[in-house]
């Protein structure tokens, strides 16, 4: 994957809507009662890891989560231009049979944009969405596409960069100003450098506690940040090892976590 930065020609400003905050469980987590999981506060109250973006008239998804149908309905998203991913694991694409509804309504495919590895997942994971003739029931209509540089879209350019998430490579993405990082561990010193200059940071803050083998911690979040430099950085992919408000107020200025339905005017 080549990795750069290409400007945007976009017009109008781009809104960025946090439609899940979760780690792979969600939270509240299934049969715990913790105090976050059995938390009052909505910002604690996390689906999984997705954002909308629009830009003027264009709307983009990246990663569908498992969540994906609550999620749209909750945001009102009416039309899908792209969706971007950032790698296979089932909490970031298996909200794309969802998709069927934008497909039939905007009468065409969805364009997927991934890495090899995530659209081999993909093929994997639907491959009844990819057979010559389908044999009954609906099926998501799906155009992948190969990521192999910056994708310019309707007025927006995307600029993929690469992460590691323990083992396996994660795609993270650039727009402008804006940067976009989930599920990674290990940030590579080409990936800080294409990533400088950005205004808005998005980083993956699973917990606390240290030692996770493949999702950065509050504090290596938190170092990575300021290495790259945003003036905001935003924490995502969230355990229920995490209360929103307490983490909050811990955090250092220009950082804080996101919450689900958190809105962005950038």
């Amino acid at each position: 994957m080549r990795v750069g930065v290409v400007p945007s020609r976009a017009g109008g400003r781009m809104k960025v809507t946090f439609l899940g905050t979760g780690t792979s469980v969600g939270v509240p987590v299934v049969g715990c009662r913790c105090p976050v999981c059995a938390s009052h506060d909505p910002r604690n109250h996390r689906l999984r890891q997705s954002i909308w973006i629009r830009q003027g008239d264009l709307s983009v998804l990246i990663d569908a989560a498992v969540d994906f149908r609550q999620q749209a309905l909750r945001a009102g998203i009416q039309r899908l231009d792209a969706i971007l991913l950032t790698h296979p694991h089932a909490d970031h694409i298996l909200g794309l049979d969802d998709t069927r509804p934008y497909a039939y309504w905007q009468k065409g495919f969805l364009p997927v944009y991934g890495s090899r590895t995530t659209l081999e997942g993909v093929r994997r994971t639907f491959w009844y969405a990819f057979e010559p003739v389908p044999k009954g029931g609906g099926v998501p209509r799906l155009d992948l596409r190969l990521l192999e540089g910056p994708v310019c879209l309707p007025g927006l350019t995307v600029t993929p960069v690469e992460a590691d998430h323990g083992s396996m490579p994660v795609t993270g993405y650039r727009m402008d100003g804006f940067a976009y990082l989930t599920d990674c561990k290990r940030i590579p010193r080409e990936t800080v450098e294409a990533l400088s200059g950005v205004d808005t940071l998005v980083i993956n803050a699973l917990r606390r506690h240290p030692g996770h083998p493949t999702h950065m911690t509050v504090a290596e979040a938190l170092r990575a940040a300021e290495e790259i430099g945003p003036r905001r950085t935003y924490l995502i992919h969230m355990g229920h090892e995490l209360e929103h408000e307490e983490l909050a107020a811990s955090l250092p200025k220009g950082a804080e976590p996101a919450f689900d339905g958190l809105e962005l005017d950038l």
